[in-house]
């Protein structure tokens, strides 16, 4: 028998998170840290800031694709987290959408993450749940228009106190209410050992459902290896599981961007 070589071993792509990686740079400058750094794909929280002919001519550069980014937060320095499961602000996340997809028509943007915010206080659950899967539905029947997927994500709650989607068992179910075909969870790596580790067996079981992942090791949040995830493992498991999408590299570098990357030299 022949001994598998590197070639025969199906490999995970990478995407670089500009908004967690080269932060010793300002945002523009970070698209060609990451090309310099053999990323071809990028993503990042929020693309609202500046032009989009800047962020094209950014990525045309760099030979780069724009793989992901977030829905509008324009409260994001006051807290707020989303607010697709919040009664009463319907105009306002249906204008949110309508930004989002001009950005990534333009962009070729193939996934847009819907953050859904923080359980509403003293609101009625059935009405922040009506909310949520009617602006869920509006938002992927818009999406499905240019054919792009949504997403949504689950996030942990020592980190985000009161973030209305917390496990993947609840975001299926959530996913399954809206019933939209272009509707995918987005599983992050981090959040989901937090809350309720089990991470080979829940990839494994939702691979039908899973449209981006994103990792990061616990705890602190920094790179590959720097924690308790076997990450070897996982890759492996990722792979075999079919899932040929992009992961994004969302951590925080424990001692600098490139000082950090030296992880990602058995999976290149």
């Amino acid at each position: 028998m022949v001994a598998a070589t590197k070639k025969d071993v199906t490999m995970p792509k990478f995407s670089a998170n500009l908004s967690m990686l080269f932060t010793e740079v300002d945002f523009l400058d970070r698209f060609a840290k990451a090309a310099g750094n053999d990323f071809t794909a990028v993503e990042y929280m929020f693309p609202y800031d500046w032009p989009v002919e800047q962020l094209q001519e950014l990525l045309q550069q760099n030979n780069q694709q724009q793989v992901l980014f977030n829905l509008p937060v324009d409260e994001w320095a006051e807290g707020v987290r989303g607010i697709a499961c919040i009664p009463g602000r319907g105009q306002e996340f249906q204008e949110n959408v309508g930004r989002g997809l001009a950005y990534a028509g333009a962009l070729k943007c193939p996934k847009v993450n819907c953050l859904v915010g923080l359980t509403p206080q003293d609101a009625d659950p059935d009405k922040v749940r009506m909310t949520l899967v009617e602006n869920l539905r509006f938002a992927a029947d818009e999406f499905a228009k240019q054919g792009i997927t949504l997403l949504v994500e689950a996030l942990n709650s020592r980190d985000i106190p009161g973030f209305h989607l917390v496990g993947s068992k609840e975001s299926i179910d959530l996913i399954t209410e809206v019933d939209r075909p272009n509707i995918k969870f987005q599983y992050d790596i981090y959040h989901m050992q937090r809350m309720e580790g089990e991470l080979i067996g829940t990839i494994n079981g939702l691979k039908e459902s899973i449209g981006h992942i994103q990792l990061a090791d616990n705890p602190g949040r920094h790179e590959p290896g720097s924690g308790e995830i076997n990450f070897a493992n996982l890759f492996k498991a990722i792979d075999g599981s079919g899932y040929d999408g992009w992961i994004g590299c969302e951590y925080i570098p424990a001692a600098g961007t490139e000082a950090g990357l030296g992880w990602l030299s058995d999976y290149r």
